[in-house]
């Protein structure tokens, strides 16, 4: 049910879908009695879909996210494995074209290949089925495990959890597929936007995670506050982080949490 409504819900709240359907509903009503509402819709969306296009706004929203947990140091002791969660493949044209398409948050299963190699001894864990809403594709782990196969990854060190849908269940299946057990540390890859509310819920199910963030958007620097990234870009970040801000906080509303804004 959660998963349902959270997809609902999203088709309608995402800002660059939101601000289109109040313009269109703006420009019918520009044509009936509601000709001031109209334009005020009209307006409304046009300074959203500016706002979003022409400012860093997307940057100040993703960035804080971004910056939440700190890279990991490189000297890290040997983990009892690598989680890494789904979302850098897309399986749709993976299944298509028969080559596996990668994400713009591609580096989690790089990050992972490069971890597997660092530490021949952990298990790499790749956790993602089906996201797809209302109809069900094939299961991410597929193309994972497509990916690491062809980047030299053993096939023994492997380790695929093929049904969660989001952040939750991906906590939920991986911890009863591994049973973690007191004192196991498992580092925990994800994109950078994503690892606060990842960290919170994987902690709340009683894993002892380091963090080990990827895959960023943002520069980090002023950079991001300067207009050089393309505007689709800048859409791009605004979507990822009103969206996750969205999901921490009906996370912690729905006790999936037990912390709005999970720190390190």
């Amino acid at each position: 049910m959660f998963f349902t409504a959270s997809k609902i819900f999203w088709l309608v709240a995402e800002p660059v879908s939101l601000a289109t359907f109040a313009g269109m509903a703006g420009l019918f009503l520009l044509f009936t009695r509601f000709q001031r509402t109209g334009r005020v819709l009209v307006t409304a969306a046009f300074i959203a879909l500016a706002t979003g296009l022409l400012t860093p706004v997307g940057a100040v929203i993703l960035r804080p996210l971004e910056d939440r947990f700190p890279q990991a140091p490189a000297n890290l002791p040997e983990p009892a494995g690598i989680i890494v969660l789904g979302g850098a493949t897309d399986t749709a044209r993976s299944q298509a074209r028969g080559k596996v398409f990668l994400t713009a948050d591609a580096a989690r299963m790089t990050t992972g290949a490069e971890l597997a190699r660092r530490y021949p001894k952990a298990r790499l864990v790749f956790t993602g089925g089906s996201a797809g809403f209302p109809f069900e594709g094939p299961p991410e782990a597929i193309t994972a495990k497509e990916l690491w196969l062809s980047l030299g990854v053993p096939a023994e060190q492997m380790v695929f959890e093929a049904k969660s849908r989001n952040t939750w269940e991906n906590a939920i299946y991986t911890r009863d597929l591994l049973r973690p057990k007191p004192g196991e540390v498992w580092l925990l890859v994800t994109s950078a936007w994503h690892m606060p509310r990842s960290a919170g819920i994987f902690r709340r199910l009683g894993f002892s995670i380091v963090p080990y963030p990827a895959a960023y958007h943002t520069f980090g620097d002023r950079r991001d506050f300067l207009m050089i990234n393309p505007m689709i870009d800048r859409l791009s970040m605004l979507d990822i982080g009103v969206r996750e801000w969205i999901g921490l906080v009906a996370y912690r509303l729905t006790g999936k949490t037990d912390a709005l804004f999970p720190s390190p």
